[in-house]
């Protein structure tokens, strides 16, 4: 099973779009601020399927959820394909968004579970990350494939229909899971069982102390590197302007080059964070004292951008930002341990659902708010400034440490 837990996080990010949607986006004459409207607006779908999707995976079956979760992604990837204004962009979005609900949660669920069954669950920081090492490996592929076919297309519309494939191949993959990694489900759909469980895990977040500290976590950490990672792609595209790099080649397909090969890296170095991000957690005494550590980490680096990001120190910048994601890789599978260890294994899926609506809930605010201060300011110094404001409120906020204990909340 780990092989096809690693062959689906590895085809999962065969995402041969993400680096390049904000230069796609922009390519379209969109503002910052209409980008970040429709990121937000993305993130508003995910939130409105988020906890009832983990509710219904884990009542339902989560490889039926997942399998939709798929095919939800690749109507997406059709409608950004075919897409030459606005509007439907909005469409594209939705159908995105309720993959990522239905996906968010739930695999990680089927992880522990089966992890659980196999009796080695104190393992769930390293296997997980094991997991996500091979997604950054699959991110660091993805991104090469995507240089190679926007340098010899010169569009941005190839990327988005290569993107089907490696999505079918994982729907193929989900039929390979035992059955027993759907959970106790229920063989008769019910909104009264699904309200039931979803009033728990509700409860369980608004009323229990370290859940709502994990949620608020959650928010700052993810919801803000969620918000601010993709910037770096109009950045790379002003250091090719910049900088007499290549000059032989047009801009487009220096662009192309120069994004394949930091972000290739910066996969590369995140896949090694993901393998190793338990190391951490043993060196600072477990998942409560790394999680602190990399919070100081974080408020260094978003302060070290503010005056690089507004004079326009690109190699800085970059490098700034490449720490940013093999941070983020070090923290989430922390993170998700650190949830799990506060949920019962009939309400996993849900409460991992709330940890990623959470997060959603943050990029909804802070995507627009990005935008329209880099719009208003002229530079990218607002990223910086915000996410170290984050940093500071959450370490202000939070000094003491977790209880590592699960709660059982009757339904």
């Amino acid at each position: 099973m780990l092989f096809r837990f690693s062959l689906y996080g590895f085809l999962k990010n065969q995402r041969y779009y993400e680096n390049f949607l904000y230069l796609a986006f922009l390519d379209k004459g969109l503002s910052y601020f209409a980008i970040g409207i429709l990121i937000g607006f993305r993130e508003v779908c995910t939130n409105l399927f988020e906890i009832p999707s983990g509710a219904v995976a884990d009542l339902y079956g989560r490889r039926r959820a997942m399998i939709f979760s798929f095919f939800a992604y690749i109507a997406s990837f059709v409608i950004f394909a075919v897409s030459k204004s606005l509007l439907p962009l909005f469409a594209a979005m939705f159908f995105y968004g309720l993959g990522d609900a239905f996906r968010s949660g739930t695999h990680k669920a089927m992880i522990f579970d089966w992890l659980r069954l196999q009796g080695r669950s104190d393992e769930k920081t390293k296997i997980y990350g094991f997991t996500r090492s091979w997604s950054q490996m699959g991110s660091a592929v993805s991104v090469l494939i995507a240089g190679a076919l926007v340098f010899y297309s010169g569009n941005f519309v190839d990327i988005f229909w290569f993107s089907i494939i490696p999505y079918a191949m994982n729907i193929v993959n989900f039929f390979g899971y035992p059955a027993r990694l759907d959970g106790d489900r229920q063989s008769e759909f019910s909104l009264k069982a699904v309200a039931r469980m979803l009033g728990s895990a509700l409860k369980q977040s608004g009323q229990f102390p370290p859940l709502r500290r994990l949620v608020f976590e959650g928010m700052g950490f993810e919801g803000m590197y969620k918000a601010s990672k993709d910037y770096l792609q109009p950045i790379l595209k002003q250091t090719v302007i910049a900088l007499p790099l290549l000059l032989a080649l047009d801009e487009s397909k220096r662009t192309a080059l120069l994004v394949a090969g930091v972000y290739f890296l910066l996969y590369f170095l995140s896949s090694f964070a993901s393998r190793n991000s338990h190391k951490v957690s043993n060196w600072r005494g477990g998942d409560e004292g790394a999680a602190r550590f990399m919070w100081w980490i974080d408020l260094a680096f978003f302060a070290l951008l503010i005056p690089v990001l507004w004079f326009n120190w690109y190699p800085a910048i970059i490098t700034l930002f490449i720490g940013l994601a093999i941070l983020q890789n070090f923290w989430r599978p922390g993170l998700i341990s650190r949830f799990n260890a506060q949920s019962t294994p009939e309400t996993s899926a849900t409460i991992l659902s709330i940890e990623a609506q959470s997060k959603s809930l943050a990029t909804i605010i802070l995507a627009p708010l990005l935008g329209l201060l880099v719009d208003t300011v002229g530079n990218f110094s607002p990223v910086g400034i915000v996410g170290a404001c984050i940093a500071v409120a959450i370490l202000i906020a939070y000094r003491g440490e977790l209880e590592e204990r699960p709660v059982s909340v009757s339904a």
